[in-house]
């Protein structure tokens, strides 16, 4: 399931399936097929979400006509697709929400050269809990703006997403245009990651970080124009009166998680962030966020004190309630799909991520939520003050 990869700065464990063969990253050789052939797996299934409500789905095509798009100009104005998790009522709806379609699951496999071990249609195929056109549960809710990490498609935060809509959060996670290995958009175009070409192409490692943290800056447009038009008078989504406006929250994997910080920089109007295991491209300034709360959720392996620099300037810059946790025996991708589906296809497991697929979303979804009921709900969350007996795995390493 997971493979080392080696950075400019740092080795690091990654998922083999679902990171894309980005600039900042250069693979060492990929795993042999697994021991069951992933052709002959049954389909795959996202674990169940764990709240009170059913979960709806709808995907929103949206286009912001005050920007260009900042990696290929000639395609014009900015552009990103939208996943929508809500809470619904039981029953009803047209269908299971469909996960990804086969175009983007052969894409991601190619990047990650699974593409002759895997078949797409067993990934795109992979059965979700939401369903389409499914009736909005009645009351006003918090907003999640979810960002997924570079190169990467926002599917594989679909089980965070699922869980949070049925623990009663509206949830918006984004791709933003030409930053994933394939994302459909209207008109039958397939957008491929022109942003991961410029990181490539950059001359030194100064000149990639800009890249990156330009994707982090670039994103934080991206979030405040999507909650722009879901908030804003004449909202892009129907079930927008659902949204409760002033309890908004941004949250990220990997640069999606730096990308949330800058959110925050960038927007008042989000209350609260989260980074699962991203650096800072764009740095915590010392005047802090606004004294808005923040979480650091990582790897112990590579965002434990010292192994990230960026997260220890960080942690000293924000100026609100925080906390910094680590996963022991995790992986970057712990905190995806990923860890789940690459189980059930029977992939290779990384010595040195043995976190299982299960234990990976349960922590996920855990302390996730619990941050977001405690900021954007008031509720009290003991698991966030110290160890607990049902995550022995994380570490809380700053509070």
């Amino acid at each position: 399931m997971t493979i080392r990869l080696r950075t400019r700065t740092a080795v690091i464990t990654v998922t083999a399936l679902a990171l894309p063969a980005t600039p900042t990253v250069t693979a060492h050789a990929l795993p042999g097929p697994p021991a069951t052939p992933a052709a002959s797996a049954a389909a795959l299934e996202l674990p169940r979400p764990t709240g009170p409500y059913a979960v709806g789905a709808e995907v929103l095509h949206l286009t912001d006509h005050t920007r260009t798009d900042p990696w290929v100009p000639a395609s014009g104005d900015r552009e990103l697709m939208v996943s929508m998790h809500y809470p619904a009522r039981p029953g009803g709806g047209s269908g299971p929400a469909p996960y990804m379609s086969a175009e983007e699951a052969r894409l991601l496999l190619a990047h990650r050269g699974l593409d002759g071990i895997v078949p797409a249609g067993v990934v795109s195929s992979t059965s979700t809990h939401a369903r389409t056109d499914a009736r909005a549960a009645r009351g006003r809710f918090p907003l999640v703006l979810l960002s997924p990490g570079f190169g990467t498609p926002r599917t594989t935060l679909t089980s965070l997403a699922e869980d949070l809509a049925s623990r009663g959060f509206v949830v918006a996670s984004v791709d933003h245009a030409y930053e994933s290995t394939g994302t459909a958009f209207p008109g039958g175009r397939m957008l491929t990651c022109a942003a991961c070409d410029a990181a490539e192409a950059a001359p030194d490692e100064a000149a990639e970080r800009d890249v990156l943290k330009a994707v982090s800056t670039g994103r934080a447009d991206d979030l405040t124009f999507v909650l722009d038009r879901l908030t804003g008078p004449r909202p892009a989504w129907e079930r927008s009166r659902m949204i409760d406006r002033r309890r908004v929250a941004a949250a990220g994997h990997s640069i999606g998680g730096s990308a949330a910080a800058s959110t925050m920089l960038a927007d008042s109007r989000v209350d609260a962030g989260i980074n699962m295991d991203g650096t800072f491209f764009d740095p915590v300034p010392r005047s802090g966020i606004g004294a808005r709360p923040f979480l650091m959720l990582g790897t112990d392996a590579g965002h434990s004190p010292g192994g990230d620099g960026s997260w220890d300037e960080g942690w000293q810059h924000l100026d609100g309630w925080k906390r910094w946790l680590t996963v022991k025996d995790s992986g970057h991708f712990t905190f995806t799909d990923i860890p789940e589906l690459g189980e059930q296809l029977g992939l290779p497991v990384d010595p040195a991520a043995t976190l299982s697929g299960d234990r990976s979303t349960r922590i996920t979804r855990d302390y996730v939520a619990a941050f977001l009921d405690l900021h954007l709900r008031g509720r009290e969350q003991p698991l966030l003050d110290g160890p607990a007996p049902n995550h022995p795995e994380v570490v809380l390493q700053h509070r």
